[in-house]
């Protein structure tokens, strides 16, 4: 018995690759539809307050302004007024988020959150 060319274990490779993608990019579209996540991409800034720690607004002058960042100010539940004292003292609207579990004092975090022609946060 002879063996048709291109229909052995490369194939089914190829196609298993192409179903892993289809199924890959329906789940993307779904999270990015859905919202209502904490973050739709990792931190690519975190502040911390702390004695030697710089202010919010001093640290968030630092960082590079881009409107695609989201600051987002996590905190406990016992330091809402805390969280709500950085927010107004920051020059970028800022999310909170009090998490029940947190503790400790708030930080924040910047995100790519944010599509360029979006006007409000997701």
């Amino acid at each position: 018995m002879n063996a048709r060319a291109g229909s052995g274990w490369q194939t089914v490779l190829a196609d298993l690759s192409l179903i892993l993608f289809m199924v890959s990019a329906a789940a993307v579209s779904e999270v990015h539809a859905g919202g209502g996540t904490l973050s739709s991409s990792e931190p690519v800034a975190q502040w911390r307050g702390g004695p030697d720690a710089l202010p919010l607004a001093e640290w968030l002058a630092l960082q590079p302004g881009d409107p695609r960042q989201r600051l987002t100010i996590v905190a406990p539940v016992a330091a809402a007024d805390a969280a709500l004292v950085l927010s107004r003292g920051s020059a970028r609207p800022a999310r909170i988020v009090l998490d029940p579990a947190a503790s400790g004092p708030p930080y924040a975090l910047l995100t790519y959150d944010l599509s360029p022609h979006e006007d409000t946060p997701r």
